[in-house]
């Protein structure tokens, strides 16, 4: 677990770190609550769990299910997935898609078919996964061209905030004001919720 004081000291005013040219100023409201990220569990949880990860990351795809575990014991957790496509080209058209789908109301299905799949992906990969669960790539592509502004902004943010905060690489999770990179078991994601609850 990294401590990173600079994030323990986020009390609604910005956070600072300098990072050459890189560098970026984040608030506690921008990385907890983008409007624009989606957010599974409980939306009007007491804690927020966010996720920055990367469809084609083995390390993000095999925690994941314990990130769904968590999430199904603890009403009242909301947890913020923030799409880092730090592996290549299909990690980003996996993004665009997945984020695409939201408007057909298939987010949530996109982001587990693909978190289930192993390996590196291609794009013909990643259009067969979303296929086989209902996910119609063309209609999921349709909505990222439709809300292309939107979902760009996100992913520029997205990667802005990562930077900031000096993550490393997928996945990273930020629960109340500790950074926890790579996979982490449920004991500690547990731990981390009953503080960052205590706090």
């Amino acid at each position: 677990m990294i401590d990173r004081r600079t994030f323990l000291a986020l009390t609604g005013t910005a956070l600072i770190l300098p990072r050459a040219s890189l560098a970026a100023d984040i608030t506690p409201e921008a990385v907890f609550n983008d409007p624009d990220a989606p957010a599974m569990g409980n939306p009007k949880g007491d804690v927020t769990l966010v996720e920055f990860f990367d469809y084609q990351c083995p390390y993000c795809k095999s925690n994941h299910p314990v990130v769904e575990q968590v999430m199904k014991e603890d009403g009242n957790l909301r947890v913020v997935m923030k799409d880092w496509p730090i592996f290549g080209a299909p990690s980003v058209y996996a993004s665009q898609l997945v984020l695409g789908a939201q408007s057909m109301g298939k987010y949530q299905t996109a982001l587990e078919a693909l978190m289930a799949t192993k390996g590196k992906l291609s794009n013909a990969q990643i259009e067969s996964v979303l296929s086989a669960v209902g996910v119609d790539p063309k209609q999921a592509e349709a909505g990222y061209k439709a809300n292309r502004k939107q979902i760009d902004a996100l992913l520029i943010r997205n990667d802005a905030q990562a930077v900031a905060i000096g993550l490393r690489g997928t996945p990273a999770y930020i629960i109340g004001r500790d950074v926890y990179p790579g996979a982490v078991d449920a004991a500690t994601l547990r731990n981390a919720i009953k503080t960052a609850r205590a706090a």
